[in-house]
């Protein structure tokens, strides 16, 4: 589970009622069915209006990755590709065949497939580069559909306001209805500016952000099985592989002298 996320809407959350509360206000003013009705029925509506269900759906399912933590080790990746760069300059690119059972990654092992195939290595750049945009864009749907969502929100929140106030001018007379009314006014902006920057929009970002990062995996991936496929000096290819792994060289070069110690 991703702590930070957890952990953020807590605090947001939190730090804000303690704010409220320091300046005398309570929870239960902020309880309002009619608020909530009006800004999270209103801007579903208005998200389902800007896209389609399926769309709607991936955003949906998609929520897991907010709250899902991966751990990527990018240098653990660059130096299992430096071992398949040593065998297959030593045996041979044909040698990684008896490899791929045993990998469990099936965008390394679709991309070593390749290699084996004997693929063009311009077809193999072109077929996995392709792969790795389209599946980025696929999923980034679903963070599009949840800054929507951020953006919605608050303008729903105010048209609450007005029908807040709208029943208030409408019941002047009855000073009974007066409180009600003002106070879904005020509770519906604050429903709709608060999930917007606690919820929707920090949940587009997280998501857009743990995309990158799997994307960025990838092309390691495939920057890594051409220059297999290139016939590479492992020795080489680890230096360009710093790069995408961002892993500090000292820590890369104390590596063997730990091993040997």
């Amino acid at each position: 589970m991703d702590v930070t996320t957890i952990a953020g809407i807590f605090a947001a959350v939190g730090l804000i009622l303690l704010g409220q509360a320091l300046e005398g206000g309570h929870v239960g003013s902020l309880l309002q069915a009619t608020a909530a009705l009006i800004v999270f029925g209103g801007t579903f509506g208005a998200v389902l209006v800007a896209f389609p269900r399926r769309d709607v759906g991936r955003a949906l399912s998609q929520l897991k990755l907010v709250f899902a933590e991966r751990k990527v080790d990018l240098g653990a990746l660059s130096r299992e590709l430096v071992e398949y760069a040593g065998v297959a300059r030593r045996d041979g690119v044909l040698a990684l065949e008896a490899k791929l059972p045993g990998i469990p990654d099936p965008f390394l092992r679709r991309a070593l497939q390749l290699v084996v195939d004997g693929v063009d290595a311009s077809v193999t750049r072109s077929t996995l580069e392709a792969a790795v945009d389209a599946e980025y864009e696929e999923h980034a749907v679903g963070a599009k559909v949840w800054e929507a969502a951020g953006g919605f929100a608050p303008t729903i929140g105010i048209l609450g306001a007005v029908l807040g106030l709208i029943h208030v001018m409408e019941n002047l007379s009855d000073p009974s209805k007066l409180g009600g009314g003002i106070a879904v006014a005020f509770v519906a902006t604050v429903y709709g500016v608060g999930s917007a920057n606690v919820l929707f929009l920090p949940f587009a970002t997280k998501m857009k952000r743990k995309l990158g990062a799997e994307r960025d995996r990838k092309t390691l991936i495939t920057e890594g099985v051409l220059a297999i496929q290139e016939g590479i000096n492992p020795r080489v290819l680890e230096e360009k592989l710093r790069a995408y792994s961002g892993e500090p060289p000292a820590e890369r070069d104390a590596e063997p002298r730990r091993k040997a110690a």
